[in-house]
This record gives C-alpha cells, structure tokens and sequence, in this order.
C-alpha cells in the first residue's frame, strides 16, 4: 500500500535530508505489545552527543533488554 510506505517513512525522510544525526532507541510496548521506539535527533555534527544521549538511555530503562510475547 504506498500510502502506509509513505506514513513509514514520513517522520524519517526530513531527517535524513536535512543532514542531521538521528537514533532511534526502544522505549516500550503498545497495549497490543509491539515495541515501540523513541526518534532522538541532534544538531548536525553533534553524533557523539546523540549516541551518549541514547546509550544513557538504555542504561537506565530495560526496554532493550524486554522481547514481546510472541
């Protein structure tokens, strides 16, 4: 279906053509119990800080560790 590869995408793309460092991090489960992630974005040229901020995160939370019910 375009339109959801579109929907996918649409939150992505303007990161990715404006230049700027982007992760994204688990950060928990749907109600359904689909993970969901968490978009981190930083100024251009600022990588390091985004993969500090990120490995922080997932220092204090377990939501990388968590797999959902399958």
């Amino acid at each position: 279906d375009p339109l959801q590869m579109y929907l996918a995408d649409v939150f992505t793309a303007t990161v990715n053509l404006a230049g700027l460092p982007a992760i994204s991090v688990p950060c928990g489960f749907s109600s359904a119990g689909l993970p969901i992630g968490m978009q981190l974005i930083a100024p251009a040229f600022h990588e390091s800080s985004l993969l500090e901020i990120a490995h922080d995160f997932e220092e204090v939370t377990d939501f990388s560790q968590r797999k959902p019910p399958l």
